[in-house]
């Protein structure tokens, strides 16, 4: 099978949608398959990376490390023509999800989709807010899905806002896997030591996007709080974003300079150095529609802090790996608790009998398998379908 993914967000840039990617790529390449990604132009690549057709693209004017295509429409018709892709996969609304969608009307082939961001967490990014309205992100979201002959919905929350949108393509939920073995071993860099941590120290880690919808601001105003408990905890803010600066002012004026530290953007390959040098990976959104990084803490050996919903307290699995918290007045004592637990004895032979099981249900080999799976009976059903058509057609 030859598989035409489109999306807007790809490595180097640092997102769950390019780490769904690039897991679903391995796992469909290592099955046999062929895989060609059409993505976006990005300042720190050249155009020379085989199987990665890059379109000339800008900054989205309110989202400035994130990027939209501007053309290269006709080059990509004929190089999806050339390759003679048996089927196109969309991981956005936007330039290239469009671009994918025109191809696969214009080589007559499925076109499946997945629909990975929970828009109306992000609509501050457009006017403050005062432009676009939920119900724009619902006629949208229900223009651009019910154009594709199925929908990949990586978890129940995302599946449920697409029922709500009145999407009637066919939905499946497929949560994506994350290659484990990357974060199972041990890094061989020591953050604590770089930092002058002891081991001692209670450390919590936030790694992600800093932007608004990922709620940062909850986390840092907990601290006081915890700090009251736990004196000597730090936190160490890793990634950038939009709002970085201004948490920067928030940790200033909160007097926790001394606590809380910015790190900044680093390299995917270097994540597991940090989650493995936390005792906690902590995040306040509410804005994943499943959330990688969760998976990835555990992974590395990492308890995790999140907001309550279906798929996070499945997660935690009755506290075996981390708690949950339902508002930002619960997120301190959660923190305390969890950090408090860590020196408790524990049953650590069910603990790792349930994390093999969850492991097991999260793995990028599950994933692919259950995305293939997707495939064939997408190309079965457009391919009746057409059939459908003609004989219509005939009478």
């Amino acid at each position: 099978m030859k598989v035409g993914i489109f999306t807007d967000t790809y490595f180097p840039q640092i997102s769950g949608v390019a780490s769904s990617i690039e897991a679903l790529k391995r796992e469909l390449e290592r099955q046999g398959h062929v895989v060609i990604i059409f993505t976006t132009t990005d300042p720190k690549v050249k155009d020379n990376e085989e199987g990665i057709i890059r379109l000339p693209s800008l900054p989205f004017f309110s989202f400035q490390d994130r990027r939209i295509a501007i053309k290269g429409l006709h080059r990509a018709v004929k190089i999806a023509r050339e390759q003679g892709l048996d089927i196109i996969h969309t991981q956005t609304e936007f330039s290239l999800g469009l671009t994918g969608k025109y191809i696969a009307h214009q080589l007559k082939i499925p076109c499946v989709h997945t629909y990975h961001t929970m828009y109306e967490d992000y609509l501050h990014y457009i006017g403050k807010g005062k432009i676009l309205r939920p119900n724009h992100v619902k006629i949208a979201s229900k223009l651009f899905c019910n154009k594709s002959t199925g929908i990949i919905a990586p978890s129940k929350k995302a599946a449920r806002q697409l029922l709500n949108y009145d999407v009637t393509s066919k939905i499946v939920i497929i949560p994506t896997g994350i290659i484990l073995e990357n974060f199972f071993k041990k890094t061989t860099r020591d953050i604590r030591t770089e930092l002058s941590f002891s081991s001692e120290v209670p450390l919590l880690l936030s790694l992600g996007r800093v932007a608004k919808e990922k709620s940062i601001d909850s986390l840092i105003t907990a601290m006081p709080e915890v700090l009251i408990k736990k004196p000597a905890t730090k936190l160490l803010i890793v990634g950038d974003g939009p709002e970085k600066q201004e948490l920067e002012r928030l940790v200033q004026e909160l007097n926790l300079t001394k606590s809380i530290f910015f790190v900044g953007e680093v390299e995917n390959s270097q994540v597991q150095a940090y989650y493995q040098a936390a005792d906690l990976f902590v995040s306040a959104s509410d804005s994943e529609s499943q959330g990688l990084t969760y998976i990835e803490s555990i992974a590395s050996g990492t308890n995790i802090v999140a907001r309550h919903n279906e798929y996070t307290e499945m997660l935690t699995h009755n506290g075996d790996f981390g708690a949950t918290f339902k508002n930002d007045e619960e997120l301190a004592n959660t923190i305390y608790q969890c950090l408090t637990e860590k020196t408790l004895n524990i049953n650590t032979e069910n603990i790792e009998k349930n994390r093999e099981s969850l492991f097991e249900m999260l793995s990028s080999e599950l994933f692919g398998e259950k995305v293939i799976q997707f495939y064939k009976e997408m190309i079965r059903q457009y391919d009746d379908e057409k059939k459908l058509a003609i004989l219509l057609k005939q009478r």
